[in-house]
């Protein structure tokens, strides 16, 4: 399916059909982040000794981050970073195609959603890395607190409650987004995430997915480093 059958409009001429766009680990990897967010929002605002699953689910959305930013590169087409990270021409056209209402569809990711997952991805990466350094000057402790000083654990610290502010924005934005491609567009972008079947034009072709073993691995792989960089 080349770039081009990829981002043309469809039309009712087109007799769209149901074509496999997300791979089942991406879509996982969605859901998967979704309730370990909130896990993490949930219990860091408890505190106490709900802290301790506070870290646990920041351990695991590292990971889960991790196998994001590679399957980014070796997962199924619709996921690779080549596929939706596009420049900021091609962003300024759909921007403004968009307002127009004239934008095109786009089987995976459009060049304006593509660049919110990546500040997605960015933003979960430093809140859940700041989270390894930082301290609440009572009893909890980032498990790479002592690879740092005090002032800088600190600074972490600081960058990590206000980092919150910044997911949550993007958050609701991501929310707002979906919500305006369906009653507005009337483009569901949920159901996608849920079968992985997006409609397209009849011309257009299911690309190869990658392998689940492939996914498997890298998740593995990807925890164990991570284990063994901060808990070993």
């Amino acid at each position: 399916m080349s770039d081009k059958i990829t981002q043309r409009q469809s039309t009712d001429d087109d007799h769209p059909v149901a074509i496999p766009v997300w791979d089942f680990p991406t879509r996982l990897f969605h859901w998967v982040l979704v309730v370990l967010v909130a896990v993490s929002f949930t219990t860091g605002s408890i505190g106490g000794n709900a802290m301790q699953y506070h870290e646990w689910s920041g351990f695991a959305i590292l990971i889960v981050l991790v196998f994001r930013l590679i399957w980014g590169f070796v997962g199924s087409r619709a996921s690779r970073f080549s596929d939706f990270v596009k420049g900021p021409a091609a962003v300024w056209r759909y921007a403004s195609a968009l307002v127009r209402g004239k934008s095109e569809r786009y089987l995976g990711h459009n060049p304006l959603g593509g660049w919110s997952v990546l500040a997605m991805l960015v933003a979960l990466l430093i809140q859940a890395a700041t989270g390894l350094f930082a301290n609440d000057d009572i009893i909890t402790e980032g498990p790479l607190y002592m690879w740092v000083s005090k002032p800088l654990s600190d600074w972490l610290t600081g960058v990590h409650r206000l980092n919150r502010y910044l997911i949550m924005a993007l958050a609701a934005t991501h929310v707002a987004a979906v919500l305006f491609y369906l009653l507005v567009k009337h483009e569901n972008l949920i159901n996608p995430m849920i079968t992985g079947i997006k409609h397209g034009p009849g011309g257009d072709s299911a690309p190869p997915a990658a392998p689940l073993w492939l996914a498997a691995v890298t998740v593995a792989v990807a925890g164990l480093l991570l284990y063994l960089l901060i808990y070993g």
